[in-house]
């Protein structure tokens, strides 16, 4: 159980004395549980005592904070690793490979993730004349930037919110709202303005990809999908992949082959039933690409995630 707020975890105005106090807030919470959902919309904490081994996962918008230990992220051919120093934003839904690389019993890792809400995004923008944020190299949606100390003070006072529950309706938007503006004016500023401006390619991608998510199990034409965004099919393709990594198939085969892995581990489905569910016809066929993805054929892989994941 977290503890109110005391003194200490406002002092030292260096970057290194925040951290360390936020990281103590993050270990009170996460005392008795590897994962903590608090009662922060969109706040998640995180404990992990030893190094993972690399699992995949969807990493939804959001922004993740490894504020002891370190986290690695792979996206396609990129990878990206986060720690006490560099946060991760990601602006859409990305299937990962994702392994924590730094933690101890002594030292674990702890982070937190906060999860966009894409038309408060919208919203900031169009109330604020915000400063123009720096440049930024590439158009995938995940990348690496440093923390700040306006971040850390504003993550800081969030947790902080947990201690009293009946503050968290009036104070947390308020400070989640100053974290969003900190994101939108520094160096990672532009990745969240491209799916946030009406009519933005950033933006025709991220709906692209959020009819992906709700129909992944249905035959898709890439051609019907570039006429939603309003783009050449060509031109679809290649803003697609600059920000995903992956092709639309090769996104929707991750999304069908993940969902699969939740029915199979969550609900207890067997795997030809599991890869009917998400659009597999042919048993072989969902084995096989399962096994590609994932390292293993579903059963054995089922089984290793029990006994490293039991339930709860």
């Amino acid at each position: 159980m977290g503890k109110a707020p005391n003194e200490q975890d406002f002092e030292g105005n260096s970057s290194g004395g925040a951290m360390t106090a936020l990281s103590r807030r993050i270990a009170e919470w996460t005392e008795q549980k590897e994962r903590y959902i608090t009662a922060i919309p969109g706040l998640s904490l995180f404990r992990r005592e030893e190094p993972t081994e690399p699992v995949s996962g969807m990493y939804e918008p959001s922004i993740c904070l490894a504020v002891q230990g370190a986290k690695r992220v792979i996206l396609g051919e990129d990878t990206f690793v986060y720690d006490a120093h560099h946060y991760l934003i990601t602006s859409v839904h990305l299937p990962t490979i994702v392994q924590i690389t730094k933690a101890s019993p002594d030292k674990p890792y702890l982070g937190l993730r906060l999860t966009f809400d894409l038309r408060e995004l919208s919203q900031l923008m169009v109330d604020c004349n915000l400063p123009r944020p720096k440049l930024q190299k590439s158009s995938r949606g995940m990348a690496t930037g440093e923390i700040t100390p306006e971040l850390t003070s504003a993550f800081i006072r969030l947790i902080n919110l947990l201690a009293d529950e009946k503050d968290i309706p009036i104070l947390a938007p308020v400070i989640q709202r100053e974290i969003i503006y900190r994101l939108l004016v520094g160096e990672q500023g532009e990745r969240l303005r491209q799916i946030a401006t009406a009519g933005s390619q950033g933006q025709q991608i991220a709906k692209a990809i959020d009819w992906l998510k709700s129909n992944y199990f249905q035959p898709v034409s890439i051609d019907e999908l570039a006429a939603q965004a309003n783009m050449s099919t060509s031109s679809f393709h290649h803003h697609f992949r600059s920000m995903t990594a992956l092709s639309p198939l090769q996104y929707q085969k991750q999304l069908r082959l993940q969902e699969a892995r939740r029915l199979m581990l969550a609900e207890r489905m067997d795997a030809a039933n599991a890869g009917f569910r998400v659009g597999y016809e042919s048993p072989s066929q969902f084995s096989r690409e399962y096994n590609r993805l994932f390292g293993a054929p579903p059963l054995r892989d089922i089984s290793k995630l029990r006994q490293i994941f039991p339930a709860e």
